[in-house]
């Protein structure tokens, strides 16, 4: 029997076996987005510990009493619930990673001798993580591994958007393939350095990926960018200037129609992004994106979405962030096909990036 298939079995009777109630998937995802919600206001912090039976020939009977166990230690403002991939998990408003390890080490010991010791792992939040997956000391006070709670509140890409990018990316590809060449060509032959640029990205729950697009400025761009950053005009850690000295004449063109992004569509085919979602910012500017604003990395990044559209570089950082978390509120079919009509005609009004 799955541990998935378990969950049911107490869920369906609406309690654990001592008599607390533990959450199906969908509704313990509720109260855990409800918590974040109100830690984002409150400014105080939660944790969640996640329990696996150490032996994945676990009875039926393994699992009601690592449940009974973790029920009885928790207090009355936790909440037990399962997790998607089948792990048992407690919910601890107010509570560190410290606290949420010391619950972790009393549910080993007061488990019976008999019983394999679960695998446990302890999730934080807010918390100072990194997408480049570098551990910070401070983050795991207590010697042990601690990750950060975004990842398990990510949205599954649905079928009808997989099924639009596969087929959106690979007919662009094929139509595209000569203006492509043509592209490539032309910044090999106008400017020393690389025909695409590449840049670590933070993906869906902040998970890095390499995003590709056609070098539109100097090879030593990255280098140059502390020195030009009193010219930022745009708040927040995001970093943009509309007449960078460091795009080249070639590159304006590029920007001005877009066609600087068209290696994306690669990216969309491997899964790393989506036609349609909040654009994937630079590694250290999400890390430095704070509480509510790291919301957006819930869903798939894609390669347009409302901001391209309705804002672009007019706006500020926390607008930008709330016209990509209304479109993770809303994700449907005809919403994906409006956005992208909506961007090609911003493309041929010639209103892409400077």
């Amino acid at each position: 029997m799955s541990i998935a298939r378990t969950s049911h079995d107490y869920t369906d009777r609406g309690s654990a076996p001592c008599g607390r109630r533990i959450r199906a998937v969908e509704d313990f995802r509720r109260a855990l987005l409800h918590e974040r919600a109100r830690t984002d206001r409150s400014g105080n912090e939660f944790s969640l510990v996640a329990f696996a039976p150490g032996d994945h020939r676990a009875t039926h009977a393994t699992r009601r009493r690592l449940a009974k166990t973790l029920a009885g230690r928790l207090r009355a403002i936790d909440q037990i619930g399962w997790l998607d991939d089948g792990r048992l998990a407690a919910l601890l408003p107010y509570t560190p990673a410290e606290g949420a390890w010391n619950v972790a080490d009393d549910v080993c010991l007061l488990l019976p001798e008999w019983l394999p010791p679960p695998v446990i792992e302890v999730y934080v939040y807010p918390s100072e993580w990194h997408s480049d997956g570098a551990e910070d000391d401070a983050f795991n006070p207590v010697g042990r591994t601690t990750s950060p709670v975004e990842p398990l509140l990510t949205q599954a890409l649905p079928a009808w958007k997989r099924v639009l990018d596969v087929l959106g990316a690979a007919t662009g590809l094929a139509l595209l393939s000569p203006c492509m060449a043509l592209i490539a060509l032309a910044v090999k032959l106008t400017s020393p350095g690389p025909v695409l640029f590449r840049q670590r990205r933070a993906g869906r729950g902040g998970k890095p990926f390499v995003i590709y697009k056609f070098r539109t400025m100097t090879a030593d761009a990255e280098s140059r960018q502390r020195e030009l950053l009193a010219m930022n005009e745009q708040d927040g850690p995001a970093f943009k200037i509309k007449r960078d000295p460091r795009v080249t004449r070639l590159g304006r063109l590029l920007r001005k129609t877009s066609l600087d992004e068209l290696p994306q569509l690669y990216n969309i085919l491997r899964g790393d992004m989506s036609l349609v979602g909040p654009r994937p910012l630079p590694c250290h500017e999400s890390d430095a994106s704070e509480g509510w604003r790291r919301r957006r990395l819930q869903v798939t990044p894609g390669l347009t979405c409302i901001w391209q559209v309705g804002g672009r570089s007019r706006v500020s950082f926390d607008q930008w962030m709330r016209m990509d978390l209304r479109y993770a509120d809303s994700r449907t079919l005809l919403h994906d096909l409006k956005l992208l009509i909506q961007t090609v005609w911003a493309v041929v009004r010639g209103t892409g990036a400077h």
